[in-house]
């Protein structure tokens, strides 16, 4: 099913109370909301990610995939599910839904469209994302399909993300500092918090923490960045 026909779709489908306000400031995003680098033209690789956001006893939640971490770019992080753009593929969230089912199991006919948010770049990787918010309105078990790509998969609660204690900035030996969430015994940083913090405030769910409380990138989370 393509991108139109899942929105089309999932039109039909009510979303529960909390979606808002994410769902409507979502359609008047930009890239300026996101991330200080400008979307280059004519440059990167196209991809997307699926921001997948469920429930379990009425609270939302967010699947997120640990990368492993043997691979070539981004290894060891926590991530959204997602990878480049294929030839077959018919759009953005065809991309994210058929990257979703391959590293994490997550049935295409389970998530419903919601958004397409802006495209973002990722200088380290050169790649074009495009993130695709989506409701996962049935839920299933979920596992790292993929070894290869996928250590762990896991749904992380927005109530813990938005917990001042589990927040704070991560600074790199390069000199980036960017916001970070420690929550489950997992570190989120760079793309995915940047992208997560942007979505708790336009949801209306951020909480106010200690923007001072900076601490150095572990060893083993060291990667490029730019």
């Amino acid at each position: 099913m393509d991108g139109a026909r899942l929105a089309e779709a999932g039109a039909r489908r009510r979303l529960p109370d909390w979606w808002e306000p994410l769902r409507s400031r979502a359609a008047t995003a930009v890239t300026s909301d996101f991330t200080r680098w400008p979307t280059p033209t004519g440059r990167g690789r196209r991809s997307a990610v699926l921001i997948l956001l469920g429930e379990q006893d009425g609270r939302p939640d967010v699947l997120v995939v640990e990368r492993a971490a043997n691979l070539r770019t981004h290894a060891g992080q926590v991530a959204f599910p997602g990878g480049a753009e294929e030839p077959e593929d018919s759009g953005p969230a065809a991309t994210a839904l058929r990257e979703a089912n391959e590293e994490a199991g997550v049935d295409p006919d389970s998530v419903t469209v919601v958004a397409q948010l802006p495209q973002l770049f990722i200088p380290v990787s050169e790649f074009v994302v495009t993130p695709v918010l989506a409701w996962w309105h049935a839920p299933h078990p979920v596992y790292a399909r993929d070894r290869a790509e996928v250590a762990r998969v896991a749904r992380l609660p927005i109530a813990a993300l938005a917990d001042p204690v589990n927040r704070m900035r991560v600074r790199h030996p390069s000199g980036y500092v960017g916001p970070a969430f420690q929550v489950d015994g997992l570190l989120v940083w760079g793309f995915t918090a940047g992208v997560l913090a942007t979505l708790l405030e336009l949801a209306g769910w951020a909480r106010p923490w200690p923007t001072d409380r900076i601490v150095d990138l572990p060893h083993d989370h060291v990667r490029p960045v730019p």
